[in-house]
């Protein structure tokens, strides 16, 4: 039994296994009591598919050697312009989602080949550099919000006929496309298998690509540079290969993300979105050179169960709200926690 342990242990890891331990204990104590489990777990399940892209996205850039992608919010502004598009357009359904996924792809591809060009020109310090693009990325567009032109009523203020408003609603487009469909109930538990489903076809994709030549070389390159250099691999092309490919997966995943919260929201909301997806990377094993997709699966499970029962269980046991508090908390602390190991393992 102790051997056991001791092997659960080594997999997992002495942090995710006190995480593990803190969920449960949030479960036992909403069925102590008498909270409905069902509902917590479909809300749980909601939060994973609609979070883990942007998790994913995180993969390519740590495979690349790049680091944790803190500027993902440029992948994010691409996918919200894209999700814009299709709104004007009047696209409805999962034609509009496609087409929101469609609309964005070209942006995300000339906006992640321009943020890994001045990647490569700091190596080093990407993450730190990552941040700050990603912050002044989001102030710059906040302008574009106001001046860019588009029509929909629905969309624009409605006070002057220009500008976009804060928060759109998706209720009229395609919000909750991916949530209904092959949404599976069984009494107070909601499997929404559609959701998941796209997010595991997506994990599929990156796990493949990682399995191709130019994936292989990339992987190659982020592991060590000097040895691919010397083996006729260009690490400055595979980082933009590896940025590229985060940025894309952050503009789909802000589409899901929007399509399953039910709106679009627009000015400095994208500026902090990348700073839970490292965390639940982290939560679940990541390091700074190693992140693959069950590390993704494990740490957006951890992270968002975590964040979808603790405000119910704790309002029930005492009064106030913490949750906002243990999302700081989490987020923070998990990536302190990842900045202070060297190659994956804990600092002495």
């Amino acid at each position: 039994m102790l051997e056991k342990f001791q092997d659960i242990k080594g997999r997992l890891g002495v942090p995710r296994l006190i995480i593990i331990g803190f969920v449960l204990l949030l479960f036992i104590i909403a069925y102590a009591t008498g909270m409905a489990i069902g509902p917590l777990v479909s809300a749980s399940l909601v939060r994973i598919g609609m979070n883990g892209i942007l998790v994913l996205a995180m993969v390519p850039t740590i495979a690349a050697g790049v680091g944790l992608n803190f500027g993902l919010s440029v992948g994010i502004l691409c996918g919200l312009v894209g999700a814009l598009l299709s709104m004007e357009v009047g696209f409805q359904g999962f034609s509009g989602f496609f087409t929101a996924i469609l609309f964005s792809l070209p942006l995300a591809v000339l906006a992640g080949w321009a943020y890994a060009s001045l990647l490569n020109k700091v190596k080093g310090q990407e993450m730190m550099v990552g941040t700050y693009v990603g912050f002044s990325t989001v102030a710059v567009m906040c302008i574009f919000w106001l001046l860019a032109p588009f029509k929909n009523p629905e969309m624009i203020w409605a006070y002057g006929g220009q500008g976009l408003r804060y928060t759109l609603t998706l209720d009229n487009y395609f919000g909750k496309v991916l949530n209904n469909f092959l949404l599976v109930s069984i009494g107070q538990w909601e499997f929404p298998l559609g959701l998941l489903g796209f997010f595991g076809l997506l994990c599929l994709f990156i796990h493949l690509f990682f399995r191709t030549k130019v994936g292989m070389a990339v992987k190659a390159a982020g592991a060590n540079p000097r040895f691919a250099e010397a083996s006729g691999i260009d690490p400055d092309r595979t980082r933009t290969v590896g940025v590229i490919l985060s940025t894309v997966l952050g503009a789909i995943g802000i589409i899901v993300y929007a399509q399953s919260y039910g709106f679009l929201q627009l000015y400095m909301a994208p500026q902090m979105m990348g700073f839970p997806a490292v965390a639940a990377i982290l939560i679940g094993g990541a390091s700074l050179r190693d992140a693959r997709i069950p590390h993704v699966l494990l740490g957006t499970a951890l992270f968002q169960t975590l964040l979808t029962i603790a405000l119910p269980v704790t309002s029930r046991v005492i009064e106030g709200d913490i949750s906002e508090v243990a999302r700081l908390i989490i987020s923070n602390g998990m990536i302190l926690y990842a900045l202070t190991r060297r190659d994956g393992r804990e600092v002495a």
